[in-house]
Order: C-alpha cells, then sequence, then structure tokens
C-alpha cells in the first residue's frame, strides 16, 4: 500500500479520491461484504434492540474501520486509532464527560 498522505480532496476530483481510497482500503464491495457481515452479526445479539443509537453507531463505526483494515492497510495506524476513537467517545458519554 502507498505511504503517501493524502492529497487535499478540495483539489481532486471524486474518481481520483476513489482511487486513492481503493489503494488504502481495497475493492469497496469486498469491504462491504467484511464490514455488512460483522453488522449482521452485531445485530443479531441479544442486547443490540437495547442499545441507545450513540451505542450502536459507535459500534457499527468500529466495524466499518475493521472492515477497512481486514480488506485494506492493515499497517493504516489512521483506522487503528480510529477504532480507538469511537470507543473513547461511548466511553465518554458513560462517564458523563462533555463530547
Amino acid at each position: 500500500m502507498s505511504d503517501e498522505i493524502y492529497s487535499d480532496p478540495y483539489d481532486m476530483s471524486v474518481d481520483e479520491i476513489l482511487a486513492q481510497r481503493g489503494e488504502r482500503y481495497g475493492l469497496f464491495a469486498e469491504h462491504a461484504r467484511i464490514t455488512q457481515s460483522i453488522k449482521r452479526a452485531m445485530v443479531d445479539s441479544p442486547n443490540w434492540a437495547g442499545l441507545s443509537d450513540d451505542k450502536k453507531e459507535g459500534l457499527e463505526m468500529v466495524a466499518h474501520k475493521i472492515g477497512r483494515i481486514l480488506n485494506g492497510d492493515p499497517e493504516y495506524l489512521d483506522s487503528w486509532d480510529d477504532v480507538e476513537g469511537y470507543t473513547k467517545l461511548v466511553s465518554n458519554i458513560l462517564r458523563g464527560k462533555p463530547q
């Protein structure tokens, strides 16, 4: 995978952005397959229906980031930091900390 830093998306066409993201994260259809499989398992769990929207969204974003890691560049630190960030957002809410 490329180690280049993303260019400013305002200076890029949509096709250029998609090509750049595809290089980093792999084919979108495969990422979608992996991520949707994770999300189906989450929705099928006993506690899913009782979760608040913030918890569901946090878990869905973690699933999205895991899908990117599994399908794309697993050495890309930003993906791992994003997983931490989404769980921290929910943790902060549970602790009553301001967002």
